[in-house]
């Protein structure tokens, strides 16, 4: 009798275990497909985040006996068998005369969320912690998301929160490798930026270098997930992330591990590949790159005609990417070096300096004296001159000269009335221009101040200040990104609306608001 009952102990714990990670397009074959190309939700994120009120093997059952009877109603069928998720900052109203810290410090509340309500048929990934997310439509851990939302919660004294956010990325690296672009089913085919590294070296601020010991199997788990392959690969080939350069240098891309449509976005990629030469596999793929890049959409990944259908994320080894990979070899040969590990300490410097020179050798561009994306097909520079650049100056990879460089194309071409622009292309894009981000703010204002550009980092820093203060005094509200060309009007473009809430965009001022001791310009 115990022997059985363990045995059904241990099956059921597979089957939920297995159900966690299927994602709704498996769970429901067909009835996906028929809710994401209708006009049941506006937004493909509703559905695959909706948390079914019964078994998917019921709700299945039920749909394909029903769904070809004439009274057979999609809307209904979907309303009485699945709860609709909402926003838990829909119904958060800002006292405005209270200020703006004070909405900041409430928002920290709005947006945390206990880690044991995930349901057992969910696309939410389980975390062992609470945590915090961004707000609006994303109701769920995204990953660079989380470093920026951290620069807040450090200025908050919220060290605790930083610290679970940072364990449940420790889980999700032991339990699937990487670390997931957010916790949910469909998003475990890639990773986003990797910023785990900045996180562990900003914890250690507070708690000492002893955090780079203690979560050095992390970090190396991490980078073998970027790197895996790369021992084998000869120059001009590649391997999911990594890529051999044909001067023999080790660099990486992003990259998908699926060649289908975003389940998120299903019908706007089913769409968007009627209007492309590339094979679907090939352009889905390209944009579930450019998805993995946060990074989505953007002409930094099209040809010159700026159009999505060019999408060629897979071909181009991004300088923003090759930057952060080069921290995180850093922050490795530092936790060997703290145990006196000299062997190994050597071995991830010698990486670190390689990926460098690398990063100086294809990114740089006299002509344009800017750090640009290399298309590793093309073998040259891409053309477009965006904001990922900041990221040499924020690790320290550009030379002084090149600083020097930089801050005046800072200066002149980039800094608009209300902050930086992302790039100098009206496409209609989210990630191009007249539209600023929190996160690429902040690491050119950081990266700025590495090379004694104090006055111009300054500028940028209160230029950012007044965009978000206008629009938080006129709505109430704090804005996933901003219009810094015409700055009377919303931000806009991409494949949803204007998203507020928000934690980047929350951690990034409170960080500036301090570090400049203003709270009104």
């Amino acid at each position: 009798m115990r022997k059985a009952f363990l045995t059904f102990l241990l099956l059921f714990v597979f089957l939920f275990v297995y159900a966690q990670t299927l994602t709704p397009r498996q769970l429901y074959p067909g009835l996906f497909e028929a809710v994401q190309l209708s006009n049941i939700f506006p937004d493909n994120k509703v559905f695959v985040d909706a948390v079914p009120k019964r078994s998917p093997e019921e709700i299945m059952k039920d749909y394909d006996t029903q769904k070809n009877t004439p009274e057979f109603d999609l809307k209904q069928f979907i309303d009485a068998n699945f709860l609709i998720p909402g926003t838990h900052n829909d119904v958060f109203k800002s006292d405005i005369s209270k200020g703006i810290r004070k909405h900041i410090d409430t928002l920290w509340q709005v947006l945390y969320r206990r880690h044991d309500t995930v349901s057992k048929y969910s696309s939410l990934l389980p975390l062992p912690h609470d945590f915090i997310v961004p707000g609006g439509r994303f109701r769920e851990t995204y990953y660079w998301d989380s470093y920026f939302t951290m620069l807040g919660l450090r200025e908050s004294h919220k060290i605790q929160v930083i610290e679970n956010m940072i364990d449940n990325f420790v889980y999700l690296i032991d339990k699937y490798g990487f670390i997931p672009n957010g916790t949910r089913t469909y998003y475990l085919t890639r990773s986003q930026p990797p910023f785990f590294s900045l996180m562990l070296n900003l914890l250690a601020k507070e708690k000492g270098d002893s955090v780079l010991i203690k979560y050095q199997p992390q970090l190396i788990k991490e980078y073998k997930f970027w790197m895996e392959g790369s021992d084998k690969l000869k120059p001009g080939e590649v391997h999911r992330m990594a890529v051999r350069m044909s001067g023999g240098e080790l660099m990486n891309r992003y990259w998908d591990d699926s060649d289908k449509p975003r389940e998120e976005s299903f019908k706007k990629d089913v769409e968007a590949a009627k209007e492309t030469q590339q094979m679907p596999a090939d352009f889905y793929r390209n944009i579930r790159a450019a998805a993995e890049s946060g990074w989505d959409f953007s002409t930094r990944w099209f040809d010159t005609s700026g159009k999505l259908s060019t999408i060629q994320t897979t071909n181009i080894v991004p300088v923003d990417l090759n930057c952060l990979l080069y921290y995180l070899e850093l922050s490795i040969a530092r936790s060997y070096q703290l145990q006196n590990n000299s062997k190994q300490y050597n071995i991830y410097l010698a990486k670190a300096q390689q990926r460098k020179k690398a990063i100086q050798k294809y990114s740089w561009s006299d002509a344009t004296g800017w750090f640009m994306d290399y298309n590793w097909q093309q073998k040259h520079i891409t053309p477009h001159q965006t904001l990922a650049g900041v990221f040499a100056l924020e690790f320290k990879i550009a030379s002084a000269k090149q600083a020097a460089i930089m801050a005046q194309q800072l200066k002149i071409k980039f800094l608009k009335p209300g902050g930086l622009v992302t790039t100098f292309n009206r496409s209609g894009q989210q990630w191009d221009s007249p539209n600023a981000w929190a996160p690429l703010q902040y690491m050119a204002i950081d990266g700025l101040k590495n090379y004694h550009q104090d006055g111009l980092a300054k500028s940028v820093a209160e230029a950012w200040i007044r965009t978000n203060i206008r629009v938080f005094d006129a709505t109430g509200k704090l804005m996933e990104k901003y219009n810094v060309l015409d700055t009377e009007v919303k931000a806009g473009g991409g494949e949803y609306p204007l998203q507020d809430g928000f934690g980047w965009t929350n951690g990034v001022l409170l960080h500036l608001l301090n570090h400049y001791q203003v709270d009104q310009l």
